[in-house]
């Protein structure tokens, strides 16, 4: 089946088979994947980051607090007022949740996944970074 597809230039129509339409296709999904997933990483990388400062931050708060003789006699309220660095960093933490950052660190990994799931259907995977893995095709026997 040939299909007709117009070059560079407009007077000059060229013939193209349906193999050479399709993996131009796949060539520029793999493209467009790929460019998608690098634009995500440097922010990805920024957010892991902040987060797991944070979550450091807490966890020696934390630690601090709990090893605090002064914990366990007076109220939870004047113990957070007392914590200050704990206080502040779990705090942020919690608003960092809230905005969803956990989901922004993610992003690259939900979207390689959830392209996979597409791709099975059409016997081909990708990778992390977005290259496609094509799969032989299945024999019957």
């Amino acid at each position: 089946m040939e299909l007709a597809n117009l070059s560079s230039n407009p007077k000059r129509k060229t013939k193209m088979s349906l193999e050479q339409t399709a993996c131009e296709d796949l060539k520029a999904f793999e493209r467009r994947l790929t460019e998608v997933i690098a634009c995500l990483q440097p922010t990805t990388s920024r957010w892991r980051v902040i987060l797991v400062l944070v979550s450091v931050c807490t966890s020696m708060g934390a630690y601090n607090w709990l090893s605090d003789p002064e914990t366990s006699v007076v109220s939870f309220s004047q113990s957070l007022w007392n914590h200050p660095f704990f206080t502040i960093s779990a705090i942020i933490l919690v608003l960092l949740c809230f905005m969803g950052v956990h989901k922004r660190v993610m992003a690259p990994s939900i979207i390689t996944s959830r392209t996979r799931s597409v791709l099975s259907d059409f016997n081909m995977s990708c990778d992390d970074t977005g290259k496609l893995i094509l799969r032989p095709r299945p024999t019957l026997t």
